[in-house]
């Protein structure tokens, strides 16, 4: 018995490891059939955990690095090599910091926000296809589940902000969710311009849809399209907006609201709420990866047969390495500019995008070279006329000019 479950688990891992399918079965054929479907979930559930806890931990330490860099400073260097074992010391200070609650809060819902907020980031790995084979559930409608368990966050939040009884709490929540809202319909509607052109809502057949190499040596991917490339820069600027992230962190404006409707949070809720932020920017670059930059597929044709979840995981990190870059690089924007941008220009482009990819579908029969360049220059002028258009008007008759600096004398 023992010798079949080391065997049946060296073989799963080998299996997983080198790209092949039905990883599971040979290992689950050693529990009884009626424990089967539950380490069937736990085999699934747990390395999701274990790999995106492990990049979060990673991620604090590059972030920290990065914007060191940026700033001319050097960021983590204390804790362990070049500070690598900063993110444990965290984490410990995090555990070992005192549960402060206010007296008045309503402490079961202040309690369950964190908790809401975290169970349904989580869920949304289900449905992302980390690799060729590795999935934890193909569903048909995946895309759909992804945006449905996503939309809880706003929940959460506003269960945050108003079970604190704190006026800055409240008002941060607030502004959470009009952000929230306002950049979730750009962010659905760019992914419905990937949907319309694969025809299925399941994230494994997008991926199988950019597969292959145009001249052998272009990806298929749809951000090599002039609507992909368009649908892909309003889905990265949502991202931002949903994650919280600079230029779009209003909600946590320290100079105005403190902290936001994390403002009376701390030691381990707090903790769950930065790791909950994390976790959904790592989700939403995942998805960000499965619509428009090939998924798991190799960037050249002579590395397509490597391990798929390696290209993956670059792709992901290349994504948070952006976020992290623009965080360093632009400033907070006001909350009129935010819901401005949201309203006035990204959801006017996202509809014409949808409209962009429709022509786009329906020329495919341009097949001549003089019909396909007809067809890049077609629908690349109905994207850039709008998007100067909409831009210029967006700015209306403000005058901007270098700013000045005055010093006292």
């Amino acid at each position: 018995m023992i010798g079949d479950f080391f065997r049946g688990l060296f073989l799963m891992i080998w299996k997983v490891v080198s790209d092949q399918p039905d990883s599971k079965a040979e290992f689950l054929s050693v529990f009884p059939d009626v424990l089967q479907p539950l380490i069937s979930v736990l085999l699934s559930i747990v390395p999701i955990i274990l790999v995106f806890a492990g990049l979060f931990a990673l991620t604090t330490w590059l972030e920290r690095k990065v914007l060191g860099r940026i700033q001319n400073r050097l960021g983590p260097n204390r804790v362990g090599p070049v500070g690598l074992f900063q993110p444990v010391a965290d984490g410990l200070k995090m555990l070992t910091k005192e549960d402060i609650v206010p007296h008045s809060a309503d402490k079961v819902v202040h309690f369950l926000a964190p908790v809401v907020l975290l169970v349904p980031t989580l869920l949304a790995y289900a449905v992302l296809p980390i690799g060729r084979n590795m999935v934890p559930i193909n569903l048909d409608a995946g895309i759909l589940f992804f945006f449905a368990v996503g939309a809880s966050t706003e929940l959460s939040v506003f269960m945050a902000g108003w079970s604190s009884r704190n006026k800055y709490s409240l008002l941060g929540a607030m502004r959470a969710i009009a952000q929230m809202i306002s950049y979730e319909i750009p962010l659905i509607l760019s992914s419905v311009s990937v949907i319309m052109i694969v025809g299925s809502l399941s994230l494994v057949d997008i991926v199988e849809k950019q597969g292959g190499y145009h001249f052998h040596f272009l990806p298929r991917w749809f951000v090599f399209t002039p609507w992909g490339f368009a649908g892909f820069i309003i889905f990265l600027i949502s991202s931002l907006a949903e994650s919280n992230r600079s230029p779009f962190d209003i909600p946590e404006a320290e100079s105005e609201i403190i902290a936001g409707h994390l403002t009376e949070y701390s030691g381990f809720k707090y903790a769950l709420f930065f790791l909950a932020e994390y976790l959904g920017m790592f989700a939403v670059s995942g998805l960000g990866v499965t619509l428009f930059l090939g998924g798991w597929h190799a960037p050249l044709p002579f590395l397509e047969g490597w391990l798929s979840y390696i290209w993956f995981f670059l792709k992901l990190l290349a994504l948070v390495f952006v976020f992290i870059w623009i965080r360093g690089t632009l400033p907070r924007l006001r909350v009129d500019q935010l819901l401005n941008f949201a309203w006035k220009f990204l959801l006017p482009m996202s509809l014409i995008n949808l409209f962009v990819a429709a022509i786009w579908h329906f020329t495919s029969g341009w097949d001549t070279v003089a019909g396909g360049v007809g067809r890049w220059i077609l629908c690349a002028a109905m994207i850039a006329i709008p998007y100067i258009w909409l831009g210029r008007s967006l700015v209306g008759q403000k005058k901007v000019t270098h700013r000045t600096y005055r010093f006292a004398s």
